[in-house]
């Protein structure tokens, strides 16, 4: 444990000097030794001598973090600066796009990997390949193995301290390990097998259908070599992410639509199977290093707003990790892991992501040309569909990332909620729909309150929505005919002290309506399990709503719909 504010460490929850709560993360650094040629992982804060473990030589402070870099990257970047098996016999580490010869920094630009002839690159590493060799390397990961002994006892044993007490109040088949076949997912399932000793634990592994060749590979040897544990494979075969993409356009850093359809949502779909209603403690792999965004999350969350699937509750064992530590671990316990990150890749997960970096596009061009060609060609005709002025600047330059909205697309106009007020009623709104009023829309609004179709007029179809605590009338609904509008509702606030709100609600269960593309979000987000997508129809079950309206609120679902988010644009409602 550790006081943050007196840079010490305790072996207690409270710090005895200052009285602070004490946390699991202890600092380190990269420091480095000349004569072994080798990183020391070092606690900063602490006052033991820089020394190297080794030989006792002294160390001096290298970086922030390292990822050990491959035989495979190695000669890739030889090969990029027209010098292969120059490092042939040094050892190479990196820390992004900064590669470290013996110790020494040797910056690779981002130009170089931009500007590289890609089937040149291709050509020279099936010319190379067969004199590459594996023995400096091997040998490297062994001294910093033995360097680094005591900072692997630590995290090891602080993890499995850890998971131990995260499970202590579940039953083990209510445990889930969210194995995604990156570097981290497999340090977690080894970590949480081993200090929880059971071998049949569950684990849930999205495929995404947009995973490295690697990944899928790395996958089945996983689950050959645990046959006893409990696997299962979520996926959404009813989707094809092109076709997807076409409608609504490519997922972009703040627009990854892909994540709820391809993964959250399947996954989601794969609890509701094996556990219904139960509460479960799933083990991720999440680090707080990775991106700015997940050092705002937290060891342990199980609150509704910050857990994308519900009925969970998500733990991060190796939240505090670093890169290097990661590795530590895998080198240590000699694990298996995804063949992607000797090619060079530092995160594997789908290979096209609007977050992937230059270097991981680059590297995906030289072993993925085919698939990068194919998207590189979509994103091309995307950007000439949406109008913009030179397509192949705005892909090359990576401008699509940053896309916001539906501008240029025919389906951003399903969000456009069209409406009026009624000329004939007080307090009704009438809105224009995509389709016909259908019993199916009439299910949208059973989230706001219990459906009384019987307290509504017969003749005009009208059904009344009641207040589930107080029973009181709150609005009605029904079908409406008016020029202008193919399609329509009318919507009727019943408790005038309620107007806003309800008028809100039913404007964002009408996006659903209109806007819906199956996107799975809302089945995730719903903890009842009483929201499906069955047969390309949005259903929700009345009887295993329980009106908590999660999916008409803001705080959990922006817009109520999350192709309100996508497909927005400056003149949409």
């Amino acid at each position: 444990m550790w006081c943050s504010a007196c840079n010490k460490e305790t072996d207690r929850e409270k710090c005895e000097l200052c009285g602070q709560k004490t946390r699991e993360d202890i600092p380190c650094d990269v420091f480095w030794c000349a004569d072994c040629l080798t990183p020391i992982i070092h606690n900063p804060k602490t006052s033991s001598p820089l020394i190297c473990p080794l030989c006792n030589s002294e160390i001096k402070y290298l970086g922030s973090d390292l990822r050990p870099v491959f035989p495979e990257e190695r000669l890739l970047i030889e090969v990029l600066q027209n010098k292969p098996l120059q490092y042939i016999n040094k050892t190479v580490w990196a820390c992004d796009n900064r590669y470290y010869i013996d110790g020494k920094s040797k910056p690779i630009t981002i130009s170089k990997f931009e500007e590289a002839d890609t089937e040149e690159i291709i050509c020279s590493l099936e010319l190379h390949k067969q004199k590459n060799s594996d023995k400096v390397f091997r040998d490297s990961v062994s001294r910093f193995v033995k360097a680094n002994k005591a900072r692997y006892s630590q995290i090891t044993n602080e993890a499995m301290e850890f998971i131990q007490v995260q499970a202590y109040d579940y039953p083990e088949e209510n445990i889930v390990i969210s194995f995604s076949g990156g570097k981290d997912s497999t340090v977690v399932a080894d970590l949480t097998i081993r200090a929880l000793g059971n071998p049949s634990l569950v684990h849930v592994f999205g495929n995404t259908t947009l995973e490295f060749p690697s990944t899928i590979d790395y996958v089945l040897r996983y689950r050959n070599s645990n046959p006893t544990s409990i696997f299962k494979t979520a996926i959404n075969n009813e989707q094809n992410f092109y076709d997807v993409a076409e409608d609504i356009g490519p997922p972009a850093r703040m627009m990854r639509w892909c994540c709820s359809m391809f993964k959250t949502g399947p996954i989601s779909r794969v609890f509701n199977g094996l556990y219904r209603n139960q509460s479960i403690l799933t083990f991720y792999g999440i680090r707080k290093c990775e991106s700015v965004s997940r050092g705002k999350y937290n060891r342990v969350e199980d609150a509704a707003e910050s857990v994308k699937i519900q009925k969970q509750k998500v733990a991060s064992p190796i939240f505090y990790w670093k890169d290097i530590e990661v590795w530590l671990y895998i080198f240590s316990r000699d694990l298996d892991f995804n063949e992607a990150y000797m090619l060079g890749y530092d995160r594997v997960g789908c290979w096209c992501c609007p977050n992937n970096n230059p270097r991981a596009q680059f590297l995906s061009s030289v072993y993925m040309p085919t698939q990068s060609k194919e998207w590189r060609e979509f994103l091309v005709k995307f950007a000439t569909r949406i109008g913009k002025p030179d397509p192949d600047v705005y892909v090359d330059t990576g401008k699509w990332k940053a896309r916001q909205g539906g501008n240029g697309l025919e389906a951003a106009k399903s969000v456009k909620l069209k409406y009026s007020t009624c000329a004939t009623e007080d307090q009704a709104i009438v809105l224009s729909l995509s389709k016909p009023y259908s019993k199916e829309l009439e299910s949208y609004f059973s989230p706001i309150g219990k459906l009384a179709p019987e307290l509504g007029r017969t003749l005009v179809g009208e059904t009344v929505i009641v207040d589930v605590s107080s029973n009181m009338p709150m609005l009605s609904i029904q079908p409406f005919h008016q020029d202008g509008y193919e399609h329509a509702i009318k919507i009727k606030a019943l408790d005038s002290s309620k107007t806003a709100d309800i008028f809100r609600m039913a404007k964002y269960q009408i996006t659903k309506y209109n806007a819906c593309r199956q996107c799975l979000k809302c089945e995730a987000l719903c903890k009842y399990s009483a929201i499906s997508i069955v047969g390309g129809e949005y259903l929700i079950d009345a009887n295993k709503c329980r009106h908590c309206r999660q999916c008409v609120t803001d705080k959990y679902l922006e817009g109520g719909c999350l192709m309100r988010k996508y497909l927005r644009t400056k003149e949409a409602n």
